[in-house]
């Protein structure tokens, strides 16, 4: 039996398109900056968001996660992979995670950037 296809949902491009330019606020580049990066939030339904990006093919993998238990297991089983960067968004914090080859680059030791 096959899948049910998702239904399609129209986006509104074209009311936000011909909206006059009064309808959207300005703000400073600066400003704009602080807001978007420095301010991120995730909805109080999620725990924590992992985005990984494989350092051998470059695809980028992202996952959600409501509890921290699951997304703690998802962190180890990518460390003991050895082949992937990821960020680690909670409510509270931002870490990023990249693997540091040793002598022999067969094993990675993981640095924590926050």
């Amino acid at each position: 039996m096959m899948p049910k296809k998702r239904p399609y949902y129209p986006n509104n491009w074209k009311a936000y398109k011909d909206s006059p330019d009064q309808f959207f606020l300005s703000m400073p580049y600066d400003q704009f900056m602080d807001w978007k990066l420095c301010g991120w939030e995730i909805p109080s339904s999620i725990g924590a968001v992992i985005r990984e990006t494989n350092l051998r093919t470059g695809k980028v993998s992202e996952y959600v996660y409501q509890r921290e238990a699951a997304a703690q297991a998802k962190v180890k089983k990518i460390m003991a992979k050895g082949e992937s960067e990821f960020l680690v968004c909670t409510p509270d914090e931002i870490h990023h995670l990249f693997p540091r080859g040793t002598n022999d680059d067969t094993e990675y030791d993981y640095e924590i950037h926050q």
